[in-house]
C-alpha cells in the first residue's frame, strides 16, 4: 500500500515531482559530509603554586658501584693477516698515506739540498799542499793540532779592494797572523797558542830568521815545516785566511761586535774607532786584527787577533745565523774565497775547529813564552822564545796534559 511519500521525501512533506531537488552546499541545509567544528570552550583554571623543594629533600637515585677493571682480550687476526699487524689488514686510510707520501719527499728535497751544499763547499774550497813527510818529522801526539795562517796575499783583490781594506800595495805573499790551535782527546781545555810573526827561528834550508819569513820564502810548507821542527808538535791540518776573503765573512754574519778600552787609530790600516762595544765590519775587522797600535806592539795584536777570531767563529756558528738565510747563504758563498786548506784536508774536519775556538772561557788562550829580543845581522830585531817554559808549553800540548800556569802568558790585566 503507498503512503503516498516518493524517495527522499520526509514524513508530513508531499511528495511534488517538479520540485527542484536541493543542491548539497545550499543555504537551506548543510551538506551531510562537512559537519560543522565543535569548538571546546576554555575553562579557566585558578593556578596552585607548588612548594619548592631544597635539592637535599629530593630523592636521589641509587648510586652505582664503579665496575672492577676488566681487560680486553687479545684480538684474534683475521685469517691471513700477521699477528704483528695493527687493524683489520685493510688499507690505510688515503689522507694518512698522502700525508707521508708528503713527509717523504720533503725530507728527501732536504737531503738532496743538504747533500748539494756539502759536494759544492767540498769542491770549492781552496787547497794547498801545506803538510809534507820529511825526514825528521815529529811523530804523532795526542790530540789533534791546526796550524792557522792569514795571509796579506793581494793576488786576489782588485785596486778597488786593495784601497777599501787598506792593504797597500806590497807584493808577494805574507802574513801576520800564526797560530797554533790543540784540541784534545780528553777533557781538558783547547788551546790557541800565538805564535809570534817576528820569533827568531831556524828555516830549514834558509838558516836563521823571523819566522813569518818562511812564509815568504816557502809559503806553507815551509812555514809548516818551520813550525813543527821549532814546536815538536806534528801538525794535522793546516788553514789559511786572505786579506779579502776575511773581510767578506765578517760582512756575511753581519759585522762582529768588539769593545775597545780605548779609541784606536791607525791611517796604515784605515781604521778610526772610538771606545766602547761596536759592531765591526769587514774593512773595519781587517784593521783592527792588522794594526799594531798599543804599548806592546805585536803582542797586543795577538791578543786581539785572538779575541776577535774566537768572536767572529763564535757568530758564524751560533743558532742565529744558521737558521737566517739572509746569514747563512752569503757566510757559505763567501768562504770557499776566504778560506785554503792542506791537499788532505775536507770540510768535515772544519767543524771541529770552528767549535774550539768558539768556546769562549772553555778555551785555553796563550803566546809562546818569550825570554827577550834579539839583533841579528840581516834580519834585524827579533823575539827569543823562554826555551824552558815553551818546551812545557809544547809538552803538555804533546800528551793533552794541562798546561803549567808558568808556561802561560795571559793577557795584560
Amino acid at each position: 500500500m503507498s503512503s503516498g511519500m516518493g524517495p527522499g521525501q520526509q514524513p508530513g512533506r508531499r511528495y511534488n515531482p517538479t520540485r527542484k531537488m536541493e543542491q548539497p552546499g545550499s543555504d537551506n541545509r548543510p551538506p551531510p559530509y562537512r559537519p560543522e567544528p565543535s569548538v571546546p570552550q576554555y575553562q579557566p583554571t585558578s593556578y596552585q603554586p607548588q612548594q619548592r623543594q631544597n635539592r637535599a629533600d629530593r630523592p636521589q637515585p641509587p648510586r652505582q658501584q664503579p665496575r672492577a677493571y676488566q681487560p680486553e682480550p687479545p684480538r684474534t687476526p683475521p685469517p691471513g693477516q700477521p699477528p704483528g699487524q695493527k687493524g683489520f689488514g685493510g688499507p690505510p686510510p688515503r689522507r694518512r698515506r698522502r700525508k707521508g707520501r708528503i713527509a717523504l719527499i720533503a725530507l728527501a728535497v732536504v737531503v738532496a739540498l743538504f747533500a748539494g751544499l756539502w759536494v759544492y763547499l767540498e769542491t770549492a774550497l781552496n787547497r794547498v799542499e801545506a803538510l809534507t813527510d820529511y825526514e825528521g818529522r815529529p811523530a804523532a801526539g795526542a790530540g789533534t793540532n791546526w796550524l792557522i795562517v792569514g795571509s796579506d796575499s793581494r793576488e786576489e783583490l782588485s785596486a778597488e779592494d786593495e784601497a777599501r781594506l787598506a792593504t797597500g800595495d806590497a807584493k808577494g805573499k805574507r802574513t801576520d797572523t800564526i797560530m797554533l790551535m790543540h784540541i784534545p782527546d780528553n777533557s781538558t781545555k783547547p788551546t790557541l797558542v800565538s805564535l809570534l810573526r817576528d820569533s827568531l827561528v831556524d828555516i830549514p834550508g834558509k838558516g836563521q830568521n823571523k819566522l813569518n819569513a818562511a812564509f815568504a820564502f816557502g809559503g806553507a810548507p815551509l812555514l809548516a815545516k818551520t813550525v813543527e821542527l821549532e814546536t815538536g808538535l806534528r801538525l794535522d791540518h793546516y788553514v789559511e785566511i786572505g786579506f779579502g776573503g776575511f773581510a767578506n765573512v765578517v760582512d756575511a754574519v753581519g759585522g762582529v761586535e768588539m769593545c775597545l778600552p780605548a779609541p784606536m787609530e791607525d791611517p796604515l790600516a784605515g781604521i778610526n774607532l772610538p771606545a766602547g762595544c761596536q759592531e765591526l765590519d769587514g774593512a773595519n775587522a781587517l784593521g783592527y786584527v792588522r794594526t799594531r797600535k798599543g804599548p806592546r806592539a805585536d803582542l797586543d795584536r795577538v791578543i786581539r787577533q785572538r779575541e776577535f777570531i774566537g768572536a767572529l767563529t763564535d757568530k758564524a756558528t751560533s743558532f742565529g745565523t744558521l737558521v737566517n738565510p739572509f746569514r747563512v747563504i752569503p757566510l757559505l758563498s763567501s768562504a770557499p774565497a776566504a778560506v785554503t786548506i792542506d791537499e788532505g784536508d775536507h770540510l768535515h774536519n772544519l767543524p771541529s775547529l770552528a767549535f774550539a775556538m768558539g768556546a769562549g772561557d772553555g778555551l785555553l788562550t796563550t803566546t809562546v813564552p818569550f825570554g827577550g829580543s834579539k839583533s841579528v845581522k840581516g834580519v834585524g830585531s827579533a823575539i827569543v822564545w823562554d826555551e824552558a817554559k815553551a818546551g812545557k808549553l809544547f809538552t803538555a800540548l804533546r800528551t793533552d796534559a794541562e798546561v803549567p800556569p808558568e808556561a802561560i802568558v795571559a793577557p795584560p790585566k
